[in-house]
């Protein structure tokens, strides 16, 4: 099956063809923090060959026993002492200050994260070489979002991993120290071209500007919405593809495609997403855009919401591209479906007119699969290698992982332009992912995501993206993307990733055909559970007066999982949805966690309380036995376990913690 339907799109590019240009033109300016600040939201931008020109390079406190790739060892090329390494003391008015980052200028930082900035003490940073800093804070407050001109989500904490983005430009050199030396860190910056002009930080400089620093906010806070909708010519579709089935879309250029949205609608989301393939041709050229549709637009598998600036997915389901893609003469965009089932396609597609250029680059996102990789011994797996000049922009990793044990203790290593030795040596696979200490805790931002973590643990699909929007790395002949697969366990799992880059014409990359069998979602097994039991972490969560709420793994509870509510006072309630399969006459049984900083608690069911209140405290973690909650008549559908905070035992720990392993009902 064949349909093209580029006419329609043809007759709406020739009326844009009369509209202004609408895209960013580069020139020779002086760089600045406003100017740096504007690139935040700024995506037709990597679409340009560099100008002003910089490299971007990376410090970090990665392992320095990990010196040669030929010894692939814990003891060498795969060490894991990724904490505490610094390139040196120094000492400043009595006062060891430790060294992490020193680099001459003109640059710019544009990226710092840490898992553990509370035991950095106080940030230092010193500019073109003067004595005193030109900022100096707390980290946890350069890092936090919460202090001005830091402010979120330019910076902030997300699923235990603290970063900022927040640009910080510098003429001659910059030297960034703490005062505490024993933390994880990493920071990204840029060094430009010596004859480019660059205006160095300065706290006034950033109060003067913060109408731009909270617009780029705002921005970044609500990425989805980003797009202009009076910009260029937005075109609808209405798509139906039978199994095997394809579709083609052809658009007329010089133009680019600013936004693409769609929303799939089959009887297998996950297995319709990862079995409809997407292809974006430029010019004649192979594709340049090569990837399963959901993983595409940086879900996998299934639709997992998240909200960045180049991609997301909406809670209704409706995902979204915003990747500039310019072409000369022509794209053509073709769907194809291997699924097996048959997919009913919507969307907009949104087209500007853009000339092309001598610095224009072409769009590239391209997919790979690779199934029951032994995790023993350790491996440095590529992500992808490219020839060429362009500018790299980002990856989506999907894990399936067939055991609760962390997956990610590797380490990204990027060489650019043919360099022995990595300019990017990282910390860890959720430091690089912009998270820490291996959270399953969901969370969406402009630049990286984990949208789907589905536990107990680390086990089962994991989903995790990154974007290089300010830390892009532009690479003149050669990138190669690496990243250690160390896990803690000694198994087999499946991972495929999604890159994102762009390369000016004649670029080559090592992905590979796309093998079909890879186009099936691998299934996974459950851990085991006890017979009927209703689990805690899967019951819905009606209401909660404070705190929060969330499943936690670690210790062997029903399904390797328990509700955890945690951060909540005496009086807060919480209140839980469970479902009942036949109305009647029921003893209720409950497990539920013990622990020092756990709290006493009124429990009830359907309004009845269950009896005295209930003592959580143990002076260690053990999940209790087995205990009945009494008899009570329950209906067909949801029922409401309702559990208020009453206060703790004087020798408890601070909190008032609750922890429910599962519900099981007698008749």
């Amino acid at each position: 099956m064949f349909t093209t339907i580029s006419f329609r799109l043809s007759i709406l590019l020739a009326v844009t063809g009369l509209l202004a240009v609408c895209y960013t033109a580069y020139s020779e300016e002086v760089v600045s923090m406003e100017t740096l600040l504007n690139q935040m939201t700024d995506l037709g931008r990597l679409a340009e060959a560099d100008n002003p020109r910089y490299v971007t390079r990376q410090f970090s406190s990665y392992d320095r026993k990990s010196t040669d790739p030929g010894i692939p060892t814990e003891e060498n090329w795969f060490a894991n002492a990724d904490r505490g390494q610094h390139l040196r003391q120094e000492q400043n008015d009595g006062q060891t200050e430790y060294v992490l980052m020193d680099a001459d200028g003109p640059g710019a930082m544009v990226r710092f994260w840490s898992a553990n900035p509370d035991e950095g003490g106080v940030v230092k940073i010193y500019l073109d070489r003067q004595e005193t800093p030109a900022i100096e804070m707390p980290l946890t407050d350069l890092l936090g979002g919460k202090s001005a001109p830091f402010i979120a989500p330019l910076c902030g904490e997300r699923s235990r991993g603290w970063n900022s983005y927040f640009p910080i430009p510098y003429a001659r050199h910059c030297k960034v120290t703490i005062t505490k030396g024993n933390i994880y860190y990493i920071i990204d910056y840029r060094t430009y071209a010596e004859d480019v002009s660059v205006r160095t930080f300065t706290l006034q400089d950033a109060e003067a500007h913060s109408a731009t620093i909270h617009a780029v906010a705002k921005t970044l806070d609500t990425p989805a919405d980003a797009i202009d909708e009076n910009r260029g010519s937005r075109t609808p579709y209405d798509i139906t593809l039978a199994p095997d089935a394809f579709e083609s879309i052809t658009l007329p250029g010089p133009a680019a495609i600013y936004q693409i949205t769609c929303k799939v609608s089959a009887e297998d989301p996950e297995a319709a997403l990862r079995g409809c393939m997407a292809e974006i041709a430029f010019d004649g050229r192979s594709p340049g855009v090569l990837a399963p549709l959901g993983d595409f637009f940086g879900t996998a598998p299934g639709v997992n919401p998240y909200q960045s600036l180049p991609s997301g997915a909406l809670e209704d389901g409706t995902l979204y591209s915003h990747w500039v893609m310019p072409f000369k003469q022509e794209a053509v965009i073709r769907l194809r479906n291997h699924s097996g089932v048959e997919l009913h396609l919507q969307g907009v597609i949104g087209v500007e007119n853009r000339p092309w250029t001598e610095s224009s680059m072409y769009f590239h996102a391209k997919w790979k699969c690779e199934r029951d990789i032994p995790t023993r011994p350790f491996q440095d797996w590529n992500y992808f290698a490219a020839e060429g000049a362009g500018r790299f922009c980002g990856v989506m990793l999907h894990m399936a992982n067939p055991v609760p044990d962390w997956w990610g203790e590797g380490d990204e290593k990027i060489y650019v332009d043919g360099e022995p030795f990595p300019s990017f040596f990282g910390t860890g696979t959720e430091d690089y992912f912009g998270y820490a200490w291996c959270s399953p805790a969901l969370f969406t931002h402009a630049y990286h995501n984990q949208p789907r973590c589905d536990g107990p643990g680390n086990m089962g699909h994991t989903c995790v993206s990154r974007f290089h929007i300010m830390d892009d790395i532009p690479f003149t002949t050669s990138f190669k993307f690496d990243l250690e697969l160390w896990h803690w366990a000694d198994t087999t799992v499946t991972q495929a990733i999604m890159a994102y880059w762009y390369a000016l014409p004649g670029a080559t990359d090592n992905f590979p055909p796309v093998n079909p069998k890879t186009l099936i979602v691998p299934e996974l097994p459950e851990p085991p559970g006890v017979e009927g039991a209703l689990e805690g972490e899967k019951m819905r969560i009606v209401s909660k007066s404070g705190g929060t709420a969330e499943p936690q793994g670690g210790w062997p509870w029903s399904r390797a999982l328990h509700l955890w509510w945690r951060h909540g006072n005496p009086g807060d309630t919480l209140v839980l949805g469970f479902n009942v399969e036949k109305a009647g006459n029921y003893e209720v049984l409950a497990v539920f966690t013990k622990a020092p900083d756990y709290g006493i608690h009124q429990v009830a069911v359907n309004g009845t309380p269950t009896g005295a209140p209930i003592d959580l405290y143990h002076d260690s973690v053990i999940i209790a036995k087995e205990q009945s909650l009494g008899r009570f008549d329950l209906q067909a559908g949801e029922n409401l376990l309702a559990v208020r905070i009453t206060g703790r035992r004087p020798e408890a720990q601070p909190g008032h913690m609750f922890g429910l392993d599962y519900l099981r009902l007698a008749e």
